[in-house]
């Protein structure tokens, strides 16, 4: 990962994901961006709620929506008229596996994005900013996809496999589950989660997130008061040996100062629900066993390890 300046949030659970290495927006379009992401209305895959309707209108207007992600049916993707510049108008599959089917989600094409915006009466929206503006909400979606696959590859069999893969460390699951492929103990394709609903709440903060808040106004040098800029609850149907069920995680995007070169900074902070008691163990598991391995000198013993075998190799291809 690359490092920018300090997370904005202490470690009280689990650090947020920091996504900022290869962002596509620039300089002073990131701020523009970041005002309008939790107003837009684009299409499935950016769950974005739309204001309630008008009682009298209530029955039609819900009769339209595509009850997976509460946006309507039908998104325009076509030019409007006081348009003065053509759009893309290609849709990306994104790396997400749809609950109902074996498709993948789409993201929104910039066209859409576009008249999504205008629906919302945001008609000074610049075009050229537009593309940027997808490109991001597109990268910062796998960026929350691949933090719930790191946590349904920990806990889909269970707290006690859990257990025994947190307290190994952050550093190490990449290689833990590297492991179990090459062992042939996990089938990707098998256990892979997939998302089967989704909704923006960006009107709703978090219990984290206000806990977050007040720490800032009490320690402003250790914590920011900065809310989210967005929330989104994503609901994940999780394959377990018993059976398939279903986890609601819940994702609050925050954005970060700029790097000095213009890039922009986004974290998101990503974890399962506390839904039920299961849940909450998960998330106490995921930021103890960190804390474990780094206290117990697992570290600095698997340093030690490493370095003994690179010997060993090193002298065993010197022999004769």
């Amino acid at each position: 990962m690359h490092k920018g300046r300090g997370a904005p949030l202490s470690d009280l659970s689990q650090q947020p994901t920091e996504v900022q290495s290869s962002c596509p927006v620039k300089g002073p379009q990131r701020k523009f961006w970041a005002e309008r992401w939790a107003s837009q209305e684009p299409s499935e895959t950016s769950p974005s709620q739309p204001p309630p309707p008008e009682p009298s209108e209530r029955s039609s207007t819900l009769s339209a929506l595509n009850p997976l992600n509460h946006m309507p049916s039908t998104i325009s993707n076509t030019r409007s008229q006081t348009q003065i510049t053509s759009l893309p108008l290609d849709r990306e599959t994104s790396s997400i596996p749809r609950g109902d089917s074996t498709a993948m989600w789409e993201y929104p094409s910039p066209q859409q994005m576009y008249n999504a915006m205008l629906r919302k009466g945001y008609t000074d929206t610049p075009i050229d900013a537009v593309e940027s503006m997808v490109a991001v909400h597109n990268f910062l979606n796998e960026g929350a996809w691949q933090e719930i696959e790191t946590w349904e590859s920990m806990f889909n069999r269970g707290l006690r496999e859990g257990w025994e893969k947190c307290r190994r460390g952050e550093e190490n699951m990449a290689a833990i589950r590297a492991a179990e492929l090459a062992r042939g103990t996990l089938d990707e394709e098998e256990g892979a989660p997939r998302l089967v609903r989704f909704m923006g709440r960006p009107g709703d903060l978090t219990p984290k997130a206000r806990m977050l808040q007040v720490m800032g106004w009490l320690y402003p040098s250790k914590f920011h008061s900065e809310p989210p800029f967005d929330r989104h609850d994503w609901y994940v149907a999780r394959r377990t040996p018993s059976g398939q069920k279903e986890v609601r995680y819940v994702i609050d995007y925050y954005s970060g100062d700029p790097e000095p070169t213009g890039e922009p900074v986004f974290y998101l902070d990503i974890r399962p629900a506390i839904d039920t008691p299961t849940a909450a163990v998960e998330r106490m598991m995921r930021w103890g066993g960190d804390v474990w391995h780094k206290a117990s000198g697992q570290v600095e013993r698997e340093r030690i390890r490493a370095e003994k075998t690179a010997k060993a190799t090193q002298q065993a291809t010197q022999r004769p």
